[in-house]
């Protein structure tokens, strides 16, 4: 596969890879309100893409996003999680509500899935992926694709230098330590006294 570049080169390579086109099919069927399967799911194919591996790299966890105020108790994400496993047991789920999940860190409500992606601490992890009635793929990139693509890793604005969450990005960067994986990542800032 070829270098990508922006948001159709993106759905190019996964409405190509049948793995995620099953993976995104299988949400779709439990109908959840504003679902999105996100961060690593999508950062990782287009790192990979961009790297120019041939094998997926391997996901700790399938993100899978929605958005429910009526029903905020964590038993029923892990029931989602539980029918998601008897369609597609080889895939590590993890399922979150996210009108609840702005109490991790103390922020303010999220209105949506969307608002709550662009709260994730990196630009290029703020993604999610979704697949219409007709198979139609929907991307949302809060942050747009430059930095996933451009394989450049920046914190968003909660998490920036001198906000309250800045050093839960910086413990992530070192956690995660994507450039061993992937040896082009750049993390800002790029140069110290950047």
């Amino acid at each position: 596969m070829r270098r990508m570049y922006n948001e159709e080169d993106i759905m190019e390579a996964v409405r190509a890879d049948p793995w995620m086109m099953d993976t995104l099919r299988a949400v779709r069927s439990l109908e959840l309100p504003d679902w999105w399967v996100c961060a690593g799911f999508v950062r990782s194919k287009v790192w990979d893409v961009q790297h120019g591996f041939t094998d997926r790299t391997p996901l700790p966890d399938v993100d899978v996003i929605y958005f429910d105020e009526t029903d905020r108790h964590e038993k029923v994400e892990k029931e989602w999680e539980a029918r998601l496993s008897n369609l597609k047991a080889d895939v590590p789920w993890s399922v979150k509500n996210q009108a609840r999940m702005h109490l991790l860190n103390n922020q303010s409500p999220y209105t949506s899935s969307t608002d709550a992606m662009s709260r994730f601490p990196e630009t290029a992890t703020a993604l999610g992926i979704s697949l219409d009635g007709q198979d139609q793929l929907i991307l949302a990139a809060p942050h747009g694709f430059g930095d996933v693509v451009n394989m450049v890793i920046h914190p968003t604005p909660d998490f920036a230098p001198g906000q309250p969450l800045a050093f839960i990005y910086e413990q992530r960067i070192a956690k995660k330590n994507w450039g061993t994986i992937w040896n082009q990542v750049q993390h800002w800032p790029l140069n110290p006294g950047d």
